[in-house]
């Protein structure tokens, strides 16, 4: 009822102090005390400590059951009242939102397979949507590094803004909404959400299930509707605000899920699961069974290939052990699940979610829950959120992170700094230098610098330094066979130049690298050697006299002429021929025939200081043996071609009547001279020089006849002549031949006088 409302009669109102009353009539009122029903003890079905409330009026206190809902490793979940199911869904869902908004608060994980395998998937980031800020704490780089974004852009953590805080231990990420109790632990692939039951119970639906202890209703539709089995039920929370394109269709209800496979043990050789039923875990067994974390850890040996992959499901035990303050050491007797902390922080299971700092306000309240992670070991406190330094003692951070004391006095980037009590903040002021004298400088190639002072690197002073580009030009050239050496005596600063000997031997300015050959002389063999000219301290050059080779290839012989200053040389003698793979030699006008082929001639001729070989092959005129004399034919004398004595024009005797002169004698009447007239084969090759071979018709057999001449004197003289009596072809000089034949035409031209 409002303040300003006039009860009417019979209406029953708050007073005050949990009091009623009730208006009677008249101004009327009646006193009635508030009763509370009587306070009744509960059992949480999540395994939590039930909490004490007190009712809307803040009267009557009551017993209820905060939530936690969990998931890790390949999709086991815990829903807000305990009930235990596994999901394999790979989209967004909605893990929890409210059924009547009151805090707009949203939460969805975004699911993804595990290990690249379609068989498991995992909760790749948690997504928080409060007040329109949207909040994703991801696993990036394989789960090696955890980070919070808010509205896609990664944020700076520890993360404190409009009442939502995000801190990083090491381990998790813990995002805490403080006006409303809300806390969401995230690691790798587990998540815990803690929800109270003061702002959310009976006003929750999701993944995550029902917030009123009771796990009937837990495996609820979006449409109100419940199913036997919450993993028929998870695959319906699609988150519809977020856009999915990969996600698949939920299958239209109803259909049934084939049965899980028992698990009965590990998959893997080196399995850590069978730590959780153990000693190590055994004090927080009367706390918080570990059977359900035990089948998950189980089903991931055998459905994922990072054998890590089994760490969530004991490291999810070990945090909701923690809750109920027991704090265990498990990292320790695993080798595949130990922690990696900063050198300056050290591990602990059961660390407060927000470590004290220097800059903690004293009206902090710092949030009731401890977990697992990196802190400062003990006897140190972070100096702050930010920094993550740990200290020994609080005061200031100056600008380059050092953690200074009260009061401290230190030098930073050159200037003078104090660390003040009463702001926590460093006050900085600039440095006071001397004033430098400048130094004389007169040596060659001195010049004044400013520089850092040494015995004060915050101030500077004058000194004389060297600047070899003030020295002055020098000539460095050197002649052949030294380099320049460049010398700069101690305490100068301009460098002196010497020529000193290069290991190298010298003939006529130049230079020539030991093994080199030197033109020293035409008949000597020069080169540089490695013995070292103790006057010059060159390498020597070493002569030998040149050995003149005298043996020639085939076809040539050594002549040494007077030009020749040292060695002769090979001249050609002979055409140089190839025949069948056989090497000719051949002088010049020599001839010469393949075996077998007489025809084909080779010729070597010498021209203009080189043999030429010449090759042709003898063509035969035409040859018909038919008009031949028989037995004549033959080759003739070239060996190539056929040649026979035809039988129109052979060789045979012939006469003719002619007196007989001689000596100026002459016969008395004219006699009968027989001779030899007819063919013969001769020939006469004009291409081959000197070369004729002449067959004649000649007597073969003759008489001697006497006849008497009869001289100018008177006197009458007997004379004896060749009578032929036969006549045939025989080899003979053409040369002589022609000229017989020729004194014989002038003798019968004689004989006609």
């Amino acid at each position: 009822m409002r303040e300003d409302a006039i009860p009417l009669q019979n209406e029953t109102f708050w007073l005050c102090n949990c009091t009623l009353a009730r208006c009677i009539e008249n101004n009327v009122v009646e006193i009635i005390s508030y009763e509370c029903p009587s306070l009744e003890p509960i059992k949480c079905a999540n395994g939590k400590q039930p909490v004490l409330l007190t009712d809307e009026m803040s009267c009557c206190p009551y017993y209820a059951c905060d939530c936690d809902c969990e998931g890790w490793g390949s999709s086991h979940y815990i829903t807000n009242d305990g009930l235990t199911y596994s999901f394999q869904g790979n989209c967004t869902y909605v893990l929890m939102e409210e059924i009547t908004p009151q805090y707009n608060l949203k939460i969805y994980a975004d699911n993804s397979n595990c290990d690249g395998t379609q068989s498991s998937s995992c909760a790749r980031s948690i997504i928080v949507d409060y007040n329109s800020q949207a909040f994703a704490l991801k696993s990036i780089q394989g789960g090696a590094e955890l980070q919070c974004f808010l509205g896609g852009t990664p944020q700076t953590l520890p993360f404190d803004n409009n009442g939502v805080t995000v801190l990083n231990t090491g381990v998790y990420l813990v995002l805490e909404i403080a006006k409303i109790g809300v806390a969401v632990t995230y690691g790798a692939t587990e998540f815990q959400i803690d929800l109270p039951y003061q702002y959310f119970g009976n006003n929750t639906q999701g993944q995550c299930g029902t917030c009123n202890n009771n796990q009937a209703d837990d495996c609820m539709l979006p449409d109100g509707r419940l199913v036997e089995s919450c993993s028929v039920m998870a695959d319906y929370w699609q988150a519809t605000n977020v856009y999915n394109p990969d996600c698949p269709v939920p299958l239209s209800l109803p259909f049934n899920l084939p049965k899980p496979v028992l698990i009965e043990q590990p998959c893997t050789t080196n399995s850590v699961c069978h730590l959780l039923r153990s000693s190590v875990f055994e004090e927080c067994h009367q706390y918080v069974s570990p059977h359900r974390y035990y089948e998950g850890c189980l089903f991931d040996s055998c459905h994922m290939t990072n054998p890590a992959a089994e760490c969530t499901s004991l490291q999810t035990y070990a945090m909701a052990c923690a809750q109920f303050g027991v704090c265990i050491h498990w990292r320790n007797h695993t080798t595949i699940c130990t922690s990696d902390c900063p050198v300056d922080k050290v591990y602990s299971p059961c660390g407060p979610v927000e470590p004290p700092t220097c800059m903690d306000s004293p009206h902090h309240i710092p949030v009731d829950k401890v977990i697992e992670g990196c802190f400062c070991p003990e006897g140190k406190k972070l100096f702050s959120k930010e920094s993550g330094l740990c200290v020994d003692k609080c005061g200031c951070l100056d600008p380059a992170g050092v953690p200074r004391e009260f009061g401290e006095r230190f030098t930073h980037n050159c200037q003078e700094c104090i660390c003040m009590e009463s702001t926590k903040t460093v006050m900085c002021k600039a440095k006071e230098c001397s004033t430098a004298v400048p130094p004389i400088c007169n040596s060659p190639g001195f010049v004044t610098i400013n520089e850092t002072n040494p015995e004060d690197p915050c101030c500077t002073t004058l000194s004389c330094r060297c600047d070899s580009s003030s020295c002055p030009v020098v000539d460095s050239s050197c002649q052949a066979g030294y380099q320049p050496v460049l010398t700069v005596p101690e305490g100068e600063c301009c460098p002196q130049f010497t020529c000193e000997p290069k290991k190298v031997c010298v003939h006529e300015g130049v230079e020539y690298q030991p093994g080199q050959t030197v033109p020293l002389s035409e008949c000597q063999e020069c080169s540089c050697s490695w013995n070292v000219d103790p006057e010059t301290q060159h390498y020597q050059i070493e002569c030998n006299s040149v050995t003149c080779d005298v043996q020639c290839e085939p076809g040539f012989e050594y002549v040494r002429s007077d030009s020749d200053k040292c060695c002769g040389k090979c001249v050609q003698t002979h055409c140089i021929m190839n025949k069948n793979g056989t090497k000719m030699f051949l002088q010049h006008g020599a001839v010469w025939s393949p075996p077998g082929d007489t025809c084909e001639r080779y010729t070597c001729t010498h021209i203009a200081g080189s043999f030429i070989t010449t090759n042709y092959q003898i063509r035969c005129p035409p040859f018909d043996q038919s008009r031949c004399q028989p037995g004549t034919v033959q080759l003739a004398a070239d060996g190539c071609c056929k040649v026979c004595v035809e039988k129109e024009t052979g060789c045979k005797v012939e006469a003719v009547v002619d007196y007989i002169i001689h000596n100026k004698c002459q016969s008395e009447e004219k006699i009968a001279l027989t001779y030899c007239q007819g063919d013969c084969n001769s020939y006469s090759k004009y291409s081959e020089l000197g070369d004729s071979s002449c067959s004649c018709c000649q007597e073969s057999h003759s008489t001697n006849r006497t006849v008497n001449l009869r001289c100018l004197n008177g006197d009458v003289v007997p004379y004896t002549y060749t009578h032929v009596e036969e006549c045939s072809c025989s080899v003979t000089s053409c040369h002589k031949a022609t000229s017989l034949s020729s004194r014989r035409r002038r003798s019968l031209r004689l004989a006609g006088v």
